[in-house]
């Protein structure tokens, strides 16, 4: 079929092309919305588990001791974003695969990526474990926190470091289900995730004796508890039927060396993007943790909570956006691919600057809510929603662009680009005026907001550019 043809096709909501799996005869829009309804969900949920830790932390103690527990927690919070990105990186080259292999009605290398993912996944999970278990003396004594939060951040990342083969694993598992056109079987397996880690973690910290009492402790036991069960809900539902045509097979989960490769050039430059972006953004945890405001490294991650709402339907429809180019681009449709990850770069910055609204709207009351009867928390993460509202578009443009580039394969793409624009802001910028300058905390925001309008136009032209749709995977 002529590119004309695919382009008018597209331009009626009808693809002109069949995918496989769970996709096929579905207009672009009806897949947009099967792709991403299922993990907005998850997203919801996966917010409610990280904003239950914030208000049991929030509520552990008062005072001096609350200070210390919130920063720590702050600390936690964006060490295991990258410990469960980190893994992620595996899982992108996954659902490449396997949603190029879905498109391409190759269904025995689709199954091929779901069983060698799954030991890559578990090889990723042990070596974020083995890396924290040595790293957290050393990562908590750069980061300049006080010795009570030193103490409680690295009693938190002990514990939560034990979940890493089992997250590395499921991350894995539910890439390939996703990449195959299956958003609903990831959900209902994170739904078991979030619901044992909110309740085990409530439980430890606020029963009676002895199941309460833990602390910090008590709440990263209830996550490592929620990822084991939830890789184990995973398991049992791919093992009962196949899941949009994938299903365990002895033959697919014996190693697969090739197999194995094709993953990991596209997953390793994404390790390395995260890598070096978590080292990025250590340095301006760093930065914010020695600034003159008591309390600043809590009232950051008070601020990221609430804007992480915003990130709700924006990687819900980051899925959607990676896995139809994957597929379209497996079904040899450039167009298509293109097409499609517009309609949702349109839909995303649509959604997300409505949130930013809501931000501002709510911004005493979301921040009250989870921090209460702390003026101090208040002062300082308020003006950060402010700041959080106008960037929505833009960070909106990046979510889309650079997922849907990585779901193609193009992860060396996004890595130079990334690195560049966050080198020159987060790194540049932010250790200038944090040097020569007294740098306030709505400050350091305002930097690493300029850090995602840029990032957000270099995508942009590359996008349109279009060198993303010849990626290899």
């Amino acid at each position: 079929m002529s590119e004309l043809g695919e382009s008018v096709g597209a331009s009626q909501g009808s693809p002109a092309v069949g995918l496989g799996g769970r996709l096929a005869g579905l207009s672009l829009p009806r897949q947009v919305l099967v792709l991403a309804a299922w993990p907005l969900l998850e997203q919801v949920l996966t917010f409610f588990v990280g904003l239950t830790d914030l208000l049991i932390s929030g509520r552990m103690a008062v005072g001096a001791e609350r200070v210390a527990i919130l920063d720590a927690m702050g600390l936690g919070g964006y060490v295991g974003w990258f410990f469960n990105i980190l893994q992620g990186a595996v899982a992108t080259g996954v659902m490449a695969l396997v949603s190029r292999a879905t498109g391409g009605h190759q269904h025995g290398l689709a199954n091929r990526g779901l069983g060698q993912g799954l030991w890559l996944g578990v090889a990723a999970g042990c070596g974020s474990l083995v890396l924290l278990q040595l790293g957290i003396p050393l990562l908590v004594h750069w980061i300049g926190l006080s010795p009570a939060a030193a103490a409680q951040a690295e009693i938190y990342l002990r514990v939560l470091s034990i979940s890493g083969p089992f997250s590395g694993a499921m991350f894995a598992v539910n890439a390939a289900l996703r990449g195959a056109g299956d958003t609903r079987t990831p959900f209902l397996a994170m739904v078991v995730v979030n619901l044992v880690n909110m309740l085990l973690s409530w439980t430890l910290v606020f029963a009676p004796a002895p199941w309460g009492g833990h602390g910090v402790a008590g709440i990263a036991s209830g996550t490592v508890c929620g990822w084991i069960a939830g890789f184990l809900t995973t398991v049992v539902l791919l093992g009962r039927g196949k899941a949009a045509g994938l299903h365990w097979a002895r033959a697919s989960l014996q190693p697969h060396w090739e197999t194995m490769q094709r993953i990991l050039r596209v997953g390793a430059p994404q390790a390395m993007e995260i890598a070096g972006m978590w080292l990025i953004h250590a340095f301006g945890i760093r930065v914010i943790a020695g600034l003159r405001d008591e309390g600043a490294l809590g009232a950051h991650i008070l601020a990221i909570r609430v804007e992480s709402m915003s990130f709700l339907p924006g990687f819900a429809i980051a899925t959607a956006a990676a896995t139809l180019a994957g597929q379209y681009l497996g079904a040899g449709c450039k167009p298509l691919a293109q097409r499609a990850v517009r309609v949702c770069w349109a839909l995303a910055v649509a959604l997300m600057s409505l949130m930013g609204v809501f931000f501002v709207v709510c911004r005493y009351q979301l921040i009250g809510w989870m921090a209460p009867a702390s003026g101090l928390h208040l002062r300082l993460a308020v003006p950060l929603l402010v700041v959080c509202a106008l960037a929505q578009p833009f960070f909106a443009t990046c979510i889309i662009l650079k997922t849907s580039m990585r779901g193609a394969g193009a992860t060396g793409m996004v890595m130079r680009w990334s690195f560049g624009s966050m080198l020159f802001y987060r790194v540049g910028v932010l250790w200038a005026f944090s040097t020569y300058a007294t740098l306030s905390l709505t400050g350091v925001w305002i930097v690493l907001s300029l850090d995602l309008v840029t990032q957000a136009l270099i995508f942009s032209r590359l996008h349109c550019r279009g060198k993303w749709l010849d990626a290899r995977v």
